[in-house]
């Protein structure tokens, strides 16, 4: 039986068939959204700004590389981000959670446990944003947070918003859900600061993934560039958003790719990452961390680096200028 995003590439009998619950859905959400406006439904307001980095459609855009880029971009600037997400996948006992060394993917989800890897700065995971805010302030002395992910959670105010769209996929179908892939029709995009398209060319507001080099999965101490591997035969394992988008940047290397795609946030088995034969074996830094405490030789996670185009990092450079310090 196929899964439902199948039919969000296209205008077919499916996606027709749903329309009038897709209606339904889109007037429901924006209703929501103007009760907020009007505080009718009450919303929470932080002590310090807040950055929203979000998307109008199911599926993935790119959201964590960018926040990290985000990250060490205010970092450099001087500045104390903290950052709290949701925690997707994450099976803690107790909520809010802050994330540190000591945390595991299991515990926190695969997505904070990846930005903490990369940027050590305050986090905080947990399904009410308010609370997650509350506990960050109480612990951590940030003067700037950013929400992975949230552009929906109208309870939460923010200061900025940051939409990532898909430059190859865009929006399907164009239809909300459960008809096509969006959350909120596209003219919410018109209310936001800033759009920016993942892979979309340099005369956007777009950002780009290159591939660097590539850490041994539970060895990160290991590295070795990913031309490394050009020219070579292998496995890929992406259990991501879009696994295509990181099976063809492999490609682009000359790396002839056996494709192992996996549903987002996948809790992966070892018995997924092993194969009866000699090949090395890629996979997105994203599952490798939930794949440290297996017994692996020869699994690499690929680093991911983000280049804005050059309209792009002004505009956040402006962004980033007017947040009160």
């Amino acid at each position: 039986m196929k899964s439902l995003d199948v039919y969000w590439r296209d205008i077919n009998a499916i996606s027709l068939l749903l329309l009038p619950v897709s209606a339904l859905f889109c007037l429901l959400s924006k209703l929501r959204l103007q009760l907020y406006k009007q505080n009718i439904l009450k919303s929470y307001k932080a002590p310090v700004p807040v950055l929203v980095v979000g998307n109008i459609s199911v599926g993935g855009t790119g959201k964590t590389p960018l926040i990290i880029e985000l990250v060490k971009q205010l970092q450099s600037q001087g500045r104390t981000p903290g950052v709290i997400s949701r925690g997707y996948g994450g099976r803690s006992r107790v909520w809010p959670r802050v994330v540190n060394a000591n945390s595991t993917a299991d515990q926190v989800g695969d997505e904070p446990e990846l930005i903490y890897q990369h940027t050590q700065c305050p986090l905080v995971v947990g399904p009410h944003r308010e609370q997650s805010i509350k506990l960050l302030l109480e612990q951590f002395n940030c003067d700037v947070l950013l929400s992975d992910d949230g552009m929906q959670h109208y309870a939460m105010q923010r200061d900025i918003e940051i939409a990532v769209v898909d430059a190859q996929r865009q929006f399907g179908n164009g239809f909300c859900l459960p008809a096509g892939p969006l959350r909120e029709t596209t003219s919410r995009l018109n209310q936001v600061d800033l759009v920016l398209y993942n892979g979309g060319d340099s005369q956007q507001n777009s950002f780009s993934m290159r591939a660097t080099h590539c850490l041994a999965v539970g060895r990160e101490s290991d590295r070795v560039d990913l031309v490394r591997f050009s020219g070579q035969k292998l496995h890929a394992i992406a259990g991501i958003g879009n696994p295509q988008r990181f099976f063809d940047m492999l490609k682009r290397f000359g790396i002839d790719v056996i494709e192992h795609p996996f549903p987002d946030h996948h809790q992966f088995s070892e018995a997924n990452l092993l194969f009866n034969d000699a090949m090395p074996v890629l996979m997105t830094e994203k599952d490798a961390v939930k794949c440290r405490h297996f017994k692996l030789s020869d699994h690499w996670a690929v680093s991911i680096t983000i280049d804005f185009s050059d309209d792009a990092q002004t505009k956040l450079d402006r962004i980033f200028n007017s947040l009160p310090v």
